[in-house]
């Protein structure tokens, strides 16, 4: 039987098949959780709107929704850039998330300035558009244009040891693959999920969001980055890679800056 937060998120997103679609994993994986994943939350939260409290009580006490100890309102609006991105760059946004994308953005800072860039992409195109830009991009019918792997990036092949250091550190955090989940946990919107997850508290003594992003994210997801804004396909996404490139620009600098 479902819990509660399930049988929520699943009328929200409008059935098995919907948010499978949404969160870019397989219906048979979904139809056979009976609450969602640890590794799931912030994705199903950024998604359906209903707060991670109570999508999982078990993990998330009632006073993280709207102060997590110690997390201020830098670090609470880098987890939600890290989550939307990694929605983004999982799977195409839907007519709602598009709409949503397309809001109003004040503020003049860099950031500011690549989310209008966003929104303006957003109000621009459509979910059939971004559907088959996202699947001539990652997916393709024998592989995408773009191959999103850390491994791939600092090795020139896939499954190779930058994932296998990936996989030794979530086995630290004690976050476990998602069934289902057919995609290398070295691919970029996997790292940036667990960023999000890591700066909202899930960090342990000996794994924080800092030491993640140095050994997985650091030093080739630029790269990647740039190489989506170059792409010739990349219409919808050049934004969306212009402000991921941006946001690893700015961790960068905070994690080489002398403690």
């Amino acid at each position: 039987m479902r819990d509660r937060g399930l049988e929520r998120a699943l009328s929200v997103a409008g059935g098995v098949s919907s948010l499978a679609r949404l969160i870019g994993v397989s219906q048979p994986a979904i139809s056979g959780w009976k609450r969602i994943p640890p590794d799931r939350v912030l994705v199903v939260e950024q998604i359906t709107g209903i707060p991670r409290t109570e999508l999982r009580p078990d993990l998330y006490a009632e006073s993280e929704l709207a102060a997590p100890e110690g997390l201020d309102e830098i670090n609470a609006a880098r987890a939600d850039l890290y989550a939307l991105l990694a929605h983004l760059l999982w799977n195409p946004p839907d007519a709602v998330m598009l709409r949503r994308l397309a809001s109003p953005v004040t503020g003049d800072n860099a950031l500011a300035q690549a989310r209008r860039a966003l929104a303006k992409a957003a109000a621009e195109t459509d979910p059939v558009q971004v559907e088959r830009e996202h699947f001539t991009l990652f997916t393709g019918v024998s592989g995408g244009e773009l191959l999103p792997y850390a491994s791939y990036y600092l090795t020139g092949f896939i499954h190779e040891r930058p994932l296998a250091e990936v996989r030794a550190d979530l086995h630290a955090l004690g976050l476990v693959r998602t069934e289902g989940l057919f995609e290398p946990e070295d691919h970029i919107a996997f790292l940036f999920e667990v960023m999000a997850a890591l700066i909202r508290g899930s960090a342990t003594e000996t794994l924080t969001d800092a030491d993640f992003f140095r050994r997985h994210i650091k030093g080739w997801s630029e790269r990647l980055f740039a190489d989506i804004e170059r792409a010739e396909a990349a219409q919808f996404y050049r934004p969306v890679a212009a402000l991921a490139r941006l946001l690893v620009d700015l961790e960068t600098q905070a994690v080489e800056l002398p403690i």
